[in-house]
């Protein structure tokens, strides 16, 4: 269900925006800027993975980064963009816009909670989990100098400066990390006893 319904996200959030700008290229380098929209993907390609029961797609690390990753886009948008960014008018987008920044990010962390197996996770997992969200701060940094627009309000460089964006960073990167070794630590306090949290790499689910 959950890779469903965050296929379907994208496909609306992608039909809104061609009818508007009437291009492919267009509408899929806008929507690919956005760490909601890669965050996503990533939530719809390794749930998908999950659901097939390809190999590898299972892995309490894959999960648990994946988990962190849609948690920081509902956190990010409850706290910091809902009411303060425009949402394209439509029922497509609106309806996308729900389900990409309220639904999967309540969902996820519940499928981690009910269904992975716990005890698996390692301590160093959190620091290899925030790769992925300083790689598309740089990336998104990138876009924005190069094209003038940047995707988010609190990394707008040409609006609030390197200082304010540095700061911005800082705080939301010590929250995510607090928060994935949080989830390291209740994957341990959630083991079965006796379990071995260095065991197998990966479930079938």
């Amino acid at each position: 269900m959950i890779a469903v319904l965050a296929w379907l996200g994208l496909g609306l959030q992608f039909i809104s925006l061609l009818e508007r700008t009437q291009s492919v290229v267009t509408a899929l380098w806008v929507l690919l800027g956005y760490f909601t929209i890669t965050t996503n993907l990533v939530v719809a390609t390794v749930f998908s993975g999950i659901a097939l029961r390809r190999p590898g797609f299972a892995a309490p690390g894959l999960v648990g980064g994946t988990t962190l990753a849609i948690m920081l886009v509902g956190v990010v948008y409850a706290l910091l963009l809902r009411g303060h960014v425009p949402v394209l008018d439509d029922d497509l987008a609106r309806t996308a816009n729900m389900l990409m920044h309220d639904a999967i990010p309540a969902l996820v962390p519940l499928f981690w909670l009910l269904f992975m197996p716990k005890g698996r996770l390692r301590g160093h997992d959190p620091l290899i989990w925030a790769i992925y969200p300083l790689v598309y701060l740089a990336y998104a940094l990138l876009r924005g100098e190069l094209g003038g627009r940047y995707a988010y309000p609190f990394i707008d460089v040409a609006t609030i400066g390197w200082a304010r964006t540095g700061l911005n960073t800082l705080v939301i990167s010590a929250g995510f990390l607090a928060v994935a070794f949080a989830l390291v630590r209740l994957d341990t306090r959630l083991a079965p006893a006796g379990r071995d949290a260095e065991a197998e790499d990966e479930v079938a689910v």
